[in-house]
């Protein structure tokens, strides 16, 4: 159930934020990729540099929007963005372990999902698709030493996913996080839930227009990219946001959000080799993981998750002052 004083304790953000905070993260992210259109795409050197500073542009435009306009009042900030303070701490720590732990579940279904429909060809026996990449990497091939067998070297990749979705991949996951999940899906919050997740999804789809048309992710360089970008990232920001609001803190947001991109590049390592992997069916933001994140969602929907939001993190009540001594009884 929706806290009652949820609202009392969170700051309703004039419509003026949420429009500069969202053009400001769409010009930031232009501005960062603009080297890439004027040089050679994703190939351009130093891509792979500006790639993690765009994924910080959310973060800067929300600090420009807190210092310019000062939708929230000073001392309340890391507390409306979901950073500050960690409490009840055991709730933000096992909502953390269920984001982990259910975003790379999901990336498996959607990987199996599109083996059953047909989408991908796995080879789960012998790798080959796996040996088929480290054998074109130049830098393999350079080394001429004997690698060990892909399926250790996968195995190891799948056990270091939680820990990679932690530490790296949720700092580079941050800077998108404290904008969409930190600032906008509280401040679309008082337009309804839904609103909020949805939009927030949609935006955060379309702000990855600057690299999706120049391929990345989906290989497709026209408004389809842009497109399957953006349904994606409304399935998936739906479960973010879920996280957000259901734990009142940020950080379950960003540790799944580090998972997915952590475990993303599962369906490039596990295909059979000599056969077409298409990212826009078999990866966790295509269809496929489309299909798992509405089935999570209607799971959440029926087990009332939804209806349950907690108010932020209230301050640490003070104690109340020593009660007066009584006075001394009178004697006769």
């Amino acid at each position: 159930m929706t806290d009652a004083n949820n609202e009392e304790r969170m700051p309703r953000i004039g419509l003026n934020a949420i429009i500069a905070y969202v053009v400001l993260a769409m010009g930031l992210a232009w501005l960062v990729a603009l080297p890439l259109w004027l040089g050679d795409g994703l190939a351009t050197p130093g891509a792979a540099l500006l790639l993690p500073v765009m994924m910080y542009a959310p973060a800067a435009a929300v600090l420009i929007v807190m210092l310019v306009l000062r939708p929230v009042p000073r001392g309340r900030r890391l507390r409306f963005l979901g950073m500050w303070p960690l409490r009840p701490a055991k709730r933000v720590i096992w909502m953390s372990v269920i984001a982990v732990f259910g975003s790379l579940a999901v990336v498996i279904v959607a990987l199996a999902v599109a083996a059953l429909s047909g989408w991908i060809t796995l080879d789960l026996v012998n790798f080959s698709g796996y040996e088929e990449i480290l054998k074109s990497n130049p830098v393999v091939a350079a080394a001429g030493k004997e690698l060990p067998p892909a399926g250790l070297l996968i195995l190891t990749q799948l056990i270091a996913i939680p820990f990679a979705a932690v530490t790296i991949n949720a700092l580079a996951a941050f800077g998108e996080e404290l904008g969409w999940r930190g600032f906008l899906v509280p401040a679309l919050r008082q337009y309804g839930t839904w609103t909020a997740l949805l939009v927030s999804g949609a935006i955060w789809g379309l702000w990855h227009a600057p690299v999706i048309l120049l391929g990345y992710n989906f290989g497709r360089t026209d408004i389809t990219g842009v497109l399957l970008m953006t349904g994606g990232c409304i399935a998936w920001g739906v479960l973010l946001g879920w996280l957000r609001l259901r734990s009142a803190s940020l950080w379950p947001a960003v540790f799944a959000h580090g998972t997915m991109n952590a475990s993303a590049g599962l369906p490039l390592v596990l295909y059979a080799a000599g056969t077409r992997v298409d990212p826009a069916l078999s990866l966790a933001l295509g269809i496929s993981g489309w299909i798992v994140c509405a089935v999570v969602v209607v799971v959440l929907l029926l087990t009332g998750q939804f209806r349950r939001q907690p108010a932020l993190a209230a301050s640490r009540p003070k104690p109340a002052p020593p009660a007066p001594p009584a006075p001394p009884a009178s004697t006769p």
